[in-house]
């Protein structure tokens, strides 16, 4: 027996208020931990710990864009599609009921993916990133023990959360803003909370990524409890599935793009930690490091509309509502440039001083490079919020333009770091005219094409 269950959950001004409030919770728990890491670490410390940073960044493109296309496709399931394409979104209408045996044959077909990924996950980082760390390790001066247990913690961080990383998709897809925001701000509570009283009790990096690990535990097992409900588990016991193997080969060719897309971002926006740690010094790599956490710390703030409202536009594709699209994108567009030049400006002419005032060992880039950087990350995000639009139709027409954007960063990188010796400003530069050069007013323009005629 079918159990009625909701469809994807209405987004409104609620969610979108405790979107801001989460986003404002993670920043403000961001900014209380920065302090105690940048007072009480060494700045070589701080470097190995933007390292670490950038491997989970890596690691995380071994989903190679499935997350985004599961989480896409749960909410087509939810708004009543029946089938899922390769290309394109099957329309459905606003009264269909939810397909419980195409749902549960998805949930099957995540399992077992992630499942490969984690096992991936854990050869890759023991064997080939344990060697890229003791090389790095040879130039550091602190701890290693703390160095080397930390590094086994964020092999284990990895695993499991990359084993357990489609609970995201799940509660993206349905819609749940308004939870997600709680559990992320209470896992973050406890991230914070742990890691204060670890640093202080001479932890070092182990303090940070052991608390990270407690932390992502806690909201796994939050997000399971709140998505499997007892009515979805009921209507999900109660039907046979659909073949997993066969919605896998439905989504893989959009999330192989769409992976090869996130492969060129990462070349794009984190190679130049991976590739600068061999060509600068550790202070260097900490003083840009620092300054790349706080960008991305803007940028989440100013795609916050968009990341609220994107089972919305799958929404609004797969009931081919156009006004909606329109409506949504000038939110999403809007916003960004609103808190990018805000926040921009606060930070150009207080941000060093608030670091000074926290005694911080580490400090922001120069003003001149800071302008730089947030003028290439503003047109970054803006084509990236485009992108997505587009990729809402289950279309993926940017991965080769994304990889040959990725490929030419790291070129430039090399040819600024080694034979111009340019230093930071090699690491600022080289992604910035990559991608001006076409992913910056492509995607845009063809949105904007599309929505307006123009």
């Amino acid at each position: 027996m079918i159990v009625l269950a909701e469809k994807v959950e209405h987004i409104g001004k609620r969610e979108i208020i405790w979107s801001y409030a989460g986003t404002a919770f993670m920043i403000g728990a961001g900014v209380i931990l920065l302090p105690f890491i940048l007072h009480k670490m060494p700045q070589e410390t701080v470097g190995i710990w933007n390292i670490f940073q950038t491997i989970t960044a890596l690691v995380l493109l071994l989903d190679f864009g499935f997350r985004p296309t599961f989480a896409r496709n749960i909410s087509y399931i939810f708004s009543g599609v029946k089938t899922l394409q390769r290309d394109g979104v099957a329309h459905t209408t606003s009264e269909a009921a939810v397909d419980y045996s195409l749902l549960k044959g998805t949930l099957l077909a995540m399992k077992r993916f992630y499942r490969w990924m984690a096992l991936a996950v854990f050869a890759l980082l023991a064997t080939a990133g344990t060697a890229y760390f003791y090389y790095i390790l040879q130039k550091y001066s602190g701890d290693r023990q703390d160095a080397l247990i930390a590094w086994i913690l964020l092999i284990a961080i990895n695993c499991y959360n990359l084993y357990t990383f489609y609970y995201e998709a799940l509660l993206t897809g349905k819609g749940y803003v308004t939870r997600a925001q709680q559990i992320n701000m209470l896992g973050q509570a406890v991230y914070l909370a742990l890691a204060i009283g670890l640093i202080y009790a001479g932890f070092g990096l182990t303090a940070i990524v052991a608390s990270q690990l407690i932390s992502t535990v806690i909201r796994r097992i939050l997000t399971y409890r709140v998505f499997f409900t007892p009515e979805l588990k009921a209507n999900i016991e109660s039907v046979e599935p659909q073949e997993p193997k066969a919605i896998l080969s439905a989504i893989s060719p959009n999330a192989v793009k769409i992976g090869l897309t996130q492969l060129g971002g990462f070349m794009v926006n984190k190679s130049a930690i991976l590739i600068g740690s061999a060509f600068l010094t550790l202070e260097q790599v900490a003083c840009y490091g620092i300054t790349i956490q706080v960008m991305d710390i803007l940028a989440r703030c100013a795609t916050v509309f968009y990341q609220s409202y994107l089972p919305k536009l799958a929404q609004c594709r797969a009931e081919n509502d156009l006004n909606g699209l329109k409506r949504y994108y000038i939110l999403c567009t809007g916003s960004l440039l609103a808190v990018y030049a805000v926040g921009g400006v606060a930070w150009i002419f207080l941000g060093n001083w608030a670091l000074d005032l926290i005694q911080s060992q580490t400090h922001f880039v120069p003003a001149a490079m800071l302008m730089v950087m947030l003028l290439i990350s503003t047109l970054e995000h803006n084509h990236a919020v485009s992108a997505g639009f587009i990729m809402a139709d289950n279309k993926i027409p940017f991965f080769i333009p994304s990889l040959v954007s990725g490929a030419a960063t790291v070129a430039l990188l090399w040819l600024f770091l080694s034979p111009l010796h340019m230093g930071i400003w090699g690491l600022i530069l080289a992604p910035g005219i990559a991608q001006l050069a076409y992913q910056n007013w492509k995607w845009p323009s063809v949105v904007i094409k599309e929505l307006w005629g123009k």
